[in-house]
């Protein structure tokens, strides 16, 4: 036996609209006491219910897109970036040019080398030491000890 249709009432209804602003689908249904699927069913077969719905989350999010503008024109760089990432398509990157070859020249000593020249500027920014003691330490026990 199938089970009888859902429906919500005229008051019901209007308050869609309202609560889309606030709420998601599953909040709306247990706001009206139903299963968040029968609230999409209901939404699926009464175009009214899902209109209500679509106009109630778009008012929300054009109010809350109007306060943020509000405060990227006022100076605001937080808002401004974020507006301009999300309504602009603007990007953060990250550009390395790099040709994809290593220069080997010099062999192990040569690596020595560059890598007592991070030791001494990682020291110098506080970097801990035992990362390039780790690298330096790899390269030894490749073959050849340090020059």
């Amino acid at each position: 036996m199938a089970r009888p249709t859902t429906t919500l009432t005229e008051d019901q209804v209007r308050e869609v609209e309202t609560l889309a602003a606030l709420l998601n689908q599953q909040q709306i249904a247990d706001y009206f006491g139903i299963g968040r699927r029968t609230f999409q069913a209901i939404c699926d077969r009464d175009e009214e219910i899902a209109a209500r719905y679509k106009r109630g989350k778009a008012k929300a999010i054009a109010h809350v897109a109007n306060g943020l503008l509000q405060k990227a024109r006022a100076g605001d760089t937080t808002s401004a970036i974020f507006y301009l990432k999300t309504q602009a398509g603007w990007r953060e990157t990250v550009g390395m040019d790099h040709s994809g070859r290593v220069e080997t020249t010099g062999g192990r000593d040569a690596l020595m080398r560059v890598l007592d020249q991070i030791a001494e500027r990682t020291a110098r920014i506080g970097v801990d030491p035992r990362f390039t003691d780790a690298v330096a330490l790899e390269v030894t026990q490749a073959g050849e000890e340090p020059g």
